[in-house]
């Protein structure tokens, strides 16, 4: 079954603005490697993103996503910041 990728921008948005600190998804990547699935999100907010809040981040998205149990096969999450050169994909 393949990730609808619009659907599941949505999810992670919608976990982003309930956060309340100003994040924003800049980019996701999902990767299949063996029937597990990787979910690369790239966050960004005023000022930075810390390791902390990629820790808080990646908290928060996985527990939503268990929650409504989004992603029917084996899953794991990186969030990081899109880095110096960051593109912004909307």
């Amino acid at each position: 079954m393949e990730i609808d990728k619009v659907k599941l921008k949505e999810k992670i948005n919608s976990v982003l603005k309930s956060m309340k600190k100003g994040f924003s998804l800049q980019e996701l990547d999902i990767d299949t490697n063996n029937g597990s699935k990787l979910l690369r999100i790239f966050v960004n907010k005023p000022g930075g993103i810390t390791i902390d809040d990629c820790a808080n981040i990646s908290e928060k998205i996985t527990l939503h996503l268990g929650v409504c149990d989004f992603i029917s096969k084996t899953y794991r999450i990186e969030v990081s910041s899109p880095g110096i050169e960051e593109k912004v994909v909307r």
